[in-house]
């Protein structure tokens, strides 16, 4: 048997059993493994049901572009389409959102322009605005509109519904997704609740978003909206395929638990996933009180992990922000284990000669250069020889004509491999700017003082 297209490997994902980061939690856990679809992501699935439902209603036409305000993968699932069907993509997104997600969108074909996160949906550089406008000057386009459009919900409630309620043969009794356009979670579980009404629908939120509140109080509380780190869930506004009464409740998860977990998800279970489906598992931990050994819960496991390579999977990226323990040595363990000594510079504007002999005095082969204080490049032996030995009158020189490149800067968080990988042939160190602005500096020396110590 073979497949006439891409688009036709859609759906039919595997359910697979937890068994390691779920052991605290008494209830059978399931995760419905939308990694396999061909976009890698569940947004393959409502993608292709937007675009065959507006071609259906004539709103998409042949040979038109297809321009949507996406975090990446509803764009992947669109691009994919596009392709096989003879579309062109222009895809707006946020700067919060991966690289590798941009980059996948672009192999692809689509055009994606990026945009600030730090601005409200009303804001002509928003996302969400940025992509309407071009809708409006693009001829022949059409913007499919993800969080507004029900052929969103509507792909889930004829596919990821009944394939869950089958392969759970019916015994399902918790639905757990991370809430983004609300399609996945409102379209899932409104079959299953046709199925069965007890089923309990549990949507997981961020900090910074709206949704939470929202459903407990009726309020829309623009106090409760700031940045977040977390990418593909939460919001700033009430998408039309968030459906409320749906959705049981919904529980928050910070920035530093979802990121945390999402790495624990592949070490611990061997699946590779994005960050939503780390939320959503920190989600089910915070709520497993109420769930009973009889229960079958399946939690939804949207996109996959390498397109968070940078980011959750980078250990100096969490350190950068405060996530990860300091359980390898970083910058800050390396100068607390380093005799407190200054940093010898030299200004730019001093004579070749000087900085000789300064650094005959000092026995030090490398000296940073400095400019009104700011470290602007370095000096080494190496360098010197070859000016001198090319133009012996160099020597009077100011030090600016032949400096090259800076040492590189690192932050106190960056960990001992990152450093050592920047020290080599051209930079024998690297410098550290301190939380009040003091400069230090790591060298090889230092980097194994360190270790051995």
């Amino acid at each position: 048997m073979w497949y006439n297209n891409i688009l036709e490997t859609i759906g039919n994902t595997p359910l697979v059993k937890l068994n390691n980061i779920t052991k605290d939690i008494p209830a059978i856990v399931l995760a419905k493994i939308e990694t396999t679809n061909p976009g890698n992501s569940i947004k393959d699935r409502m993608a292709v049901k937007m675009i065959e439902d507006a071609e259906r209603s004539g709103k998409l036409k042949p040979g038109g572009t297809i321009i949507e305000g996406t975090s990446g993968n509803t764009g992947m699932g669109l691009a994919m389409a596009a392709i096989i069907k003879g579309y062109k993509c222009i895809f707006t997104t946020t700067d919060k959102q991966s690289k590798e997600k941009v980059d996948a969108l672009r192999a692809f074909g689509a055009e994606v322009i990026v945009c600030p996160t730090n601005v409200e949906p009303e804001d002509p550089r928003s996302y969400y605005s940025v992509s309407s406008r071009l809708e409006r000057e693009v001829p022949n386009s059409w913007k499919p509109n993800q969080y507004d459009n029900l052929s969103n919900s509507q792909a889930h409630y004829e596919q990821t519904g009944p394939e869950i309620w089958e392969q759970t043969e019916g015994k399902i009794t918790h639905l757990v997704v991370g809430v983004g356009t609300g399609g996945t979670i409102s379209g899932t579980g409104k079959y299953l609740k046709e199925k069965n009404p007890d089923i309990k629908v549990w949507g997981i939120d961020t900090y910074g978003s709206v949704f939470k509140k929202y459903k407990e109080t009726g309020i829309l509380d623009k106090n409760e909206i700031y940045p977040y780190i977390t990418e593909g869930i939460g919001e700033d506004f009430l998408p039309k395929n968030v459906d409320f009464d749906i959705i049981d409740l919904f529980e928050k998860v910070t920035d530093k638990d979802a990121a945390l977990m999402t790495r624990d998800i592949a070490r611990k279970e061997g699946i590779f996933v994005g960050n939503s489906a780390g939320s959503a598992i920190a989600g089910l931990l915070q709520l497993k009180d109420k769930l009973k050994p009889e229960d079958v819960v399946v939690v939804i496991f949207h996109d996959h992990g390498s397109r968070y390579m940078g980011k959750m999977y980078n250990e100096d990226w969490l350190r950068e922000r405060g996530f990860l323990k300091d359980e390898k040595l970083t910058a800050r363990s390396i100068l607390q284990k380093k005799e407190n000594t200054e940093i010898i510079t030299i200004d730019c504007e001093k004579t070749i000669i000087e900085a000789i002999n300064n650094m005959n005095t000092l026995n030090i082969s490398q000296i940073p250069v400095t400019q009104k204080g700011m470290v602007v490049g370095k000096l080494a032996e190496g360098d010197i020889l070859k000016a001198l030995l090319e133009n012996p009158s160099l020597k009077s020189a100011p030090v600016e004509q032949i400096m090259t490149a800076g040492f590189p800067f690192v932050d106190m968080n960056t960990s001992i491999d990152r450093i050592s990988s920047l020290i080599n042939k051209e930079n024998s160190a690297v410098l550290v700017e301190d939380e009040e602005g003091k400069i230090e500096i790591i060298t090889q020396y230092d980097i194994i003082n360190a270790i051995s110590g």
